[in-house]
């Protein structure tokens, strides 16, 4: 019975010690969004604002070409837009949805990433102009498509 009086006090300290240790981020916040676009693309900034209201980190890294980044990361030609992106070990082309994102980092596929392939209209990043288009987030892996990820 003493021993457990003894041992009360400290089990207190301990609970005060974890009750001050901050909260573990969530996956977005723990991996860093490197954004590879050119510096006059727009709609690429938009995107960009579109992730960080999102919750993302984001590095931008303007650049003379895109097409080095998405040959190095293994983007298909069907699947190419304006900007790559990667994340955790994924590559996010063009402009997905950041729920499309954090579902990706969530569900964690075997595939390369996920992409909204050309400029669509309505997509993050494009609201402005014509009407929204709906659009397919598709998953790829090996440089080629795989599936339709997400429907908008």
């Amino acid at each position: 019975m003493k021993a457990l009086e003894i041992y009360r006090p400290l089990r207190h300290l301990a609970l005060l010690a974890l009750a001050s240790v901050p909260m573990m981020a969530s996956a977005v916040e723990m991996h860093r969004l490197h954004v590879y676009k050119t510096l006059s693309c727009g709609c690429c900034a938009l995107w960009v604002e579109h992730m960080k209201a999102s919750g993302f980190s984001v590095e931008v890294h303007d650049v003379r070409d895109v097409m080095p980044y998405r040959e190095k990361y293994g983007v298909p030609d069907e699947a190419m837009s304006c900007h790559t992106a990667v994340i955790a070990g994924y590559v996010v082309e063009g402009h997905v949805p950041a729920a499309d994102v954090k579902r990706l980092l969530s569900e964690k596929p075997k595939a390369t990433g996920i992409a909204v392939p050309g400029m669509v209209q309505g997509s993050p990043g494009m609201e402005q102009g014509r009407a929204p288009e709906r659009y397919d987030v598709v998953l790829f892996g090996e440089r080629r498509l795989q599936r339709v990820f997400a429907k908008h």
